[in-house]
């Protein structure tokens, strides 16, 4: 199992530590660790971007802005990829080829690494949050998504990624917004201040009629504040707790789990996932698990 272990990558099994996460850090480590595949020269087309990719919207003016700068020192940091069935798949790097494209490369220099999907989502999520300026919307959607597939509490995540305590609670509340008011802060009609007060609201419609008022009357976050005390709105109740408590619980689980297989286990809500990457695994987690099969 050590071997398996190894081959996640140091920057990988931070995100199952209690080690403060550092994305500059962990590119480091991908990067001194590029001896089996290496660095090279890769086709502009032959890379996908990464479906796991948290950003939806990149902005224009600061990708022309990195394209300038690209066409004048080149690209100083190589993209991490993995080969797929036709060319390559983005692990991370999505900003750079866009940029790259925009100032005229047609090949960017690359670390081929061997990711599975999970992995991948992982570097995705870890290279946006940290390093990248993401939506508040994007980023909520980032850090819930860590702290579904590591069985995190929000304090956990707080700490491990250097975030305040706060910051996640109240980011990780935009994700409560109606579908509509979400899109008002995609598309940044309504600010981070705004949406996190209106997170805070029990009635959705309500919510969907203030956000119109912010962008119509161009309402101040203090101004919408002060109007929510006003109408003495109905509060949103905290879960925090419960949470919490489901994770502890599905990490005991997961850790019963992987001292009987032998494999990393990832027990979420209502689902227990087993991975495996050969069929004589599969063959040796079915027979721990006392399943027998015959004539297979």
């Amino acid at each position: 199992m050590e071997t398996k272990r190894k081959a996640l990558g140091k920057g990988l099994e931070q995100l199952f530590s209690n080690e403060v996460i550092n994305f500059e850090n962990y590119t480091k480590e991908e990067h001194s660790e590029s001896s089996d595949l290496g660095v090279k020269s890769i086709k502009l087309e032959e890379i996908r971007s990464n479906p796991y990719q948290p950003r939806k919207k990149f902005d224009e003016d600061t990708l022309r802005e990195l394209s300038d700068s690209i066409k004048e020192h080149g690209i100083i940091e190589p993209v991490l990829v993995k080969k797929s069935i036709k060319g390559y798949e983005l692990v991370a790097g999505e900003r750079r080829c866009k940029a790259a494209r925009l100032a005229g490369l047609t090949e960017i220099q690359a670390i081929v690494k061997d990711y599975n999907d999970q992995q991948m989502m992982e570097v995705a999520l870890l290279e946006n949050i940290q390093r990248e300026d993401l939506n508040p919307i994007e980023e909520a959607t980032a850090i819930q998504n860590i702290i579904h597939y590591a069985s995190m509490t929000q304090e956990d995540f707080a700490k491990k990624f250097g975030k305040s305590r706060s910051h996640v609670t109240n980011i990780l509340g935009l994700l409560t917004l109606p579908e509509i008011t979400k899109q008002y802060v995609l598309d940044k009609k309504i600010s981070m201040g705004h949406a996190r007060a209106l997170s805070k609201i029990k009635d959705e419609a309500k919510i969907n009629e203030l956000a119109e008022r912010i962008i119509n009357e161009s309402m101040s976050v203090r101004g919408l504040e002060n109007l929510i005390n006003e109408e003495n709105l109905p509060k949103r109740q905290k879960q925090e707790r419960a949470t919490k408590t489901q994770n502890i619980r599905n990490s005991i689980y997961e850790s019963l789990l992987r001292e009987k297989l032998g494999v990393k286990v990832k027990v979420t809500d209502k689902k227990i996932e087993i991975p495996y990457t050969k069929e004589e695994d599969l063959g040796a987690i079915l027979e721990m698990l006392g399943v027998r099969i015959e004539g297979v």
